[in-house]
């Protein structure tokens, strides 16, 4: 999937949306740690992953950026360590610079006033005075990818942020993943107007049924019931 396409397609989704599409597709639904967040409330992010992993330099940074493409996400992996951040307004600025569509980092940043007005996306744990506190040795693989939390993700990977966190995509199965979270998104939306119509959720998803139905049927679940109502709160 072309930026263009992913950047309009997502425009009108949620990461809900698209966590729910990969528990019907069976794909790991692969969330980064809820305290990574969008430093200004409302942006939102799409872009193929652009990995780097910090060592205390931010030459690394400037590489990755060298080989990036209009679009990437530089995603950060500082270890998800909170005692100094590795991200502040110069990275961001050469990154906008770049192409680049936000930055996600497992970790903190700071420059919080200069970010914001920077305006590019950017999530993160957090802010804290400090830089990096010294520098290590850079791995040899530092740009072949990123751990975000328990998730290692690289350039076949996309990420999405939102109001709701970040969350990373197979871009091989990016197609199939929006085309279901569409179907999602227009079920829960006709089912959120019929009941600003006085339907209720209960009555639209046949709830009595399952509930008669689970009585003869013990190990029937609410998402099978859900599946054969062609209802989608639950995925």
């Amino acid at each position: 999937m072309q930026h263009d396409e992913l950047r309009q397609r997502f425009a009108s989704l949620t990461t809900a949306h698209l966590a729910d599409a990969c528990v019907r597709a069976d794909v790991p639904v692969r969330c980064a740690p809820a305290a990574v967040k969008a430093v200004v409330a409302g942006d939102r992010l799409a872009g193929r992953v652009l990995p780097a992993r910090h060592a205390g330099s931010v030459d690394i940074f400037l590489e990755a950026l060298h080989g990036a493409r209009p679009g990437d996400v530089l995603v950060v992996d500082d270890g998800g360590r909170g005692d100094a951040s590795c991200v502040g307004d110069l990275v961001v600025l050469e990154a906008t610079a770049a192409g680049l569509a936000g930055v996600v980092i497992w970790g903190l940043h700071r420059d919080t006033v200069d970010i914001r007005a920077i305006g590019l996306p950017v999530f993160s744990m957090g802010a804290i005075p400090s830089g990096p506190l010294r520098a290590g040795t850079r791995p040899p693989d530092a740009l072949d990818s990123a751990t975000v939390g328990e998730w290692v993700v690289g350039a076949e990977d996309l990420v999405l942020g939102d109001d709701d966190g970040v969350l990373f995509l197979p871009a091989a199965r990016a197609g199939e993943l929006f085309d279901i979270a569409e179907q999602i998104r227009d079920t829960e939306r006709g089912q959120a107007e019929r009941m600003r119509e006085g339907r209720s959720l209960r009555e639209q998803v046949a709830f009595e049924s399952y509930l008669a139905e689970r009585s003869k049927n013990p190990g029937l679940t609410f998402r099978e019931h859900l599946r054969s109502v062609s209802g989608a709160i639950e995925e």
